[in-house]
């Protein structure tokens, strides 16, 4: 059987499995639990088809898998894997959808598309495997972009689960916990560190297919594209969430770069009458 076909089985089986696990639990976050994990499914397809002795396509699956294995980590470590660990956000916005809006939401954009993206993003191991080319110099500076960009979500995650440690010690201390949200670290350069060094890292993954092809016009872009304007919508409506909690978070907007790190803006400074 193609490769493709087996990751579109896969893609099928998934969505039906996250779908009927959403309603029986009455929780939404089944794609975000295996977020981490069938993405490194889907390059085993494709390094396989190979019989895993493509250097290019084995350095793909290494990487997806160490990029899964951070991410359930951190996502394990939150609570995301426990009964009642769904993602604040679908709460918030079944409080603002009727009942079956936010049924025709969940089957088509929770589970249908997401899992749609997190097919799409693994096809530039298809263009890999289509395009057997020599692993070569580009390749091994794909790889070390990779892990730096790996590295860099690393860090965020951790100087953002300090953070909340520090707050959640603060209020069982009965204090009022100062900063209300954290704005230092690599957080003093971007809004959302963690969100761009996810998307870089499948950007780099797209690289490796473009690489393969001798070509960066590869049809494969749309699973980064696509993933890149879920994290835009994402933020964009966390972000209204924490504006809503914390009135101040309006000033860190003002001077810190939304997604990609960048160095501070200075405070507008106030006006003396």
């Amino acid at each position: 059987m193609p490769a493709l076909t087996v990751c579109l089985w896969i893609y099928a089986g998934a969505c039906a499995g996250t779908w009927l696990l959403s309603v029986l639990t009455r929780e939404n976050s089944w794609v975000d639990r295996i977020w981490s994990v069938i993405p490194a499914g889907y390059l085993a397809v494709f390094a396989g088809a190979a019989g895993f002795r493509d250097p290019r396509l084995d350095t793909m699956l290494l990487l997806v898998v160490l990029w899964g294995a951070r991410l359930t980590f951190n996502f394990a470590r939150k609570g995301g894997y426990a009964r009642g660990g769904e993602d604040y956000r679908w709460g918030v916005l079944r409080g603002r959808m009727s009942r079956w809006q936010f049924w025709l939401f969940n089957l088509f954009f929770i589970t249908l598309y997401q899992n749609a993206i997190l097919l799409l993003i693994c096809l530039p191991a298809l263009t890999a495997l289509e395009h057997r080319t020599a692993f070569g110099v580009p390749d091994a500076l794909a790889a070390a972009l990779f892990l730096a960009f790996l590295a860099g979500e690393t860090i965020a995650d951790q100087q953002q689960w300090d953070f909340h440690r520090f707050k959640r010690a603060e209020a069982a201390a009965g204090h009022e916990p100062l900063p209300r949200f954290l704005s230092t670290g690599l957080f003093r350069y971007s809004r959302h560190p963690n969100f761009f060094f996810e998307q870089a890292q499948w950007w780099v993954v797209f690289a490796f297919g473009a690489i393969a092809a001798r070509s960066p016009w590869q049809p494969t872009v749309l699973g980064a594209v696509l993933l890149t304007l879920l994290f835009v919508g994402s933020t964009r409506f966390t972000e209204s969430i924490t504006r809503s909690r914390y009135p101040e978070y309006a000033q860190y907007q003002q001077t810190t770069s939304p997604v990609v790190p960048w160095f501070p803006k200075r405070r507008p400074e106030a006006r003396v009458s």
